[in-house]
């Protein structure tokens, strides 16, 4: 049998996962100073786009499922960064909105793609076909 295939570099899950763990350590010693983890970036990310998201519209943006989403979510609230709203037409539908924390936050935020993009040398054009790609990728999902 040719068992070439299951060789590790010849994985692409391997390069994106790798690649995705690594990017994600380039952004601590930005996040650190703002008291976020990179999953709290992303969603405050997702709700300065588009606030008052309900939990499972957000849950989708972000391709995270409601066992990671809820507790997450739960600490944010503590941070006063969001607050969860309990829709009075169907209580079982939950929004995301911003608190003024979370709205200010953004301004602090604002230099980190900046400071992340200096972090990987890349060019221009490596960069947007690799960003087409990727969502090529997870768009058939």
């Amino acid at each position: 049998m040719n068992y070439n295939l299951l060789k590790l570099e010849n994985q692409l899950c391997f390069p994106l996962y790798a690649c995705s763990k690594e990017i994600i350590r380039k952004y601590k010693p930005f996040l650190d100073p703002l008291g976020l983890t990179y999953t709290q970036y992303i969603t405050l990310l997702a709700l300065w786009e588009e606030d008052n998201l309900t939990v499972k519209a957000l849950g989708e943006k972000l391709y995270l499922d409601s066992g990671t989403l809820t507790p997450l979510l739960k600490k944010m609230e503590t941070q006063k960064l969001i607050k969860r709203v309990r829709s009075a037409d169907d209580e079982r539908n939950v929004y995301i909105k911003l608190t003024e924390e979370g709205r200010v936050l953004k301004d602090k935020a604002a230099a980190v793609p900046e400071q992340i993009g200096k972090c990987i040398s890349l060019s221009q054009e490596e960069v947007i076909f690799l960003h087409q790609t990727l969502y090529k990728i997870l768009n058939q999902f």
